[in-house]
């Protein structure tokens, strides 16, 4: 029998809103390239990656050009199916790479917001979820005092962060079993969510604040400092 893979797969079918920006959020420019293309180069020099499927909209105009400026666009595949929210563009990408992967390999889903991303969180998620039964995801310990809002913009409570931890990616599941999660999942935002709701617990293994997502405007510069090598 032999030895499960590990293919990546990017949703970046969104139009980041909230960024403000006139072309979709992860072609904005950071550190001299698009966003999406720090993600891929990332996943391309990953050794232990196979393949890198990445998810776009049957519409994307910037996505040819992204994959032309890859110094080797034989490790990643441009999937046209992107969806109206990340769950259907995730389960339409997993759909589209059925001839390609077998139900036991891994999936590491990760958003193209993300271009923090270090090959050695890759490693760290494959080495430490590589013989788990279920998988799980990247994330950090919530740090912060969490204000619960009651009416009026006023405090109702104060939410103890014990315990509490802020989801990242990649998130890392077999490929069958998060098929079959994200095909009877209803309303979720990540994968994990949908693992939880087949009443199964996703490991969680610590992350890096560097690979935080890219949401606002503020948050280009943070991430052009990181990637520059500035903090």
């Amino acid at each position: 029998m032999s030895s499960p893979r590990y293919f990546a797969l990017i949703p970046a079918a969104g139009v980041g809103a909230r960024m403000g920006e006139k072309i979709p959020k992860q072609y904005v420019q950071i550190a001299g390239k698009p966003m999406l293309r720090h993600v891929l180069d990332t996943f391309c020099r990953a050794d232990a990656i196979t393949h890198t499927f990445v998810v776009v909209s049957a519409e994307d105009g910037y996505i040819d050009a992204t994959m032309a400026a890859l110094h080797d666009d034989s490790y990643a595949t441009v999937l046209h199916v992107g969806g109206a929210t990340r769950h259907q563009s995730v389960l339409n990408g997993l759909h589209a790479m059925r001839s390609e992967i077998n139900d036991d390999d891994w999936v590491l889903v990760h958003d193209a917001a993300r271009p923090g991303l270090s090959i050695g969180l890759i490693d760290k998620l494959i080495n430490i979820l590589q013989d788990d039964e279920v998988g799980g995801l990247l994330a950090v310990p919530v740090v912060d005092t969490l204000k619960r809002a009651g009416a009026e913009g006023r405090v109702d409570q104060t939410v103890t962060r014990d315990r509490l931890w802020a989801a990242q990616t990649p998130q890392m599941f077999r490929y069958g079993l998060l098929l079959r999660a994200l095909e009877q999942a209803t309303a979720v935002t990540d994968e994990a969510s949908a693992i939880e709701a087949l009443g199964l617990q996703p490991r969680l293994v610590e992350g890096d604040a560097r690979n935080f997502k890219v949401t606002l405007p503020h948050d280009v510069a943070l991430a052009e400092l990181y990637l520059k090598g500035f903090v």
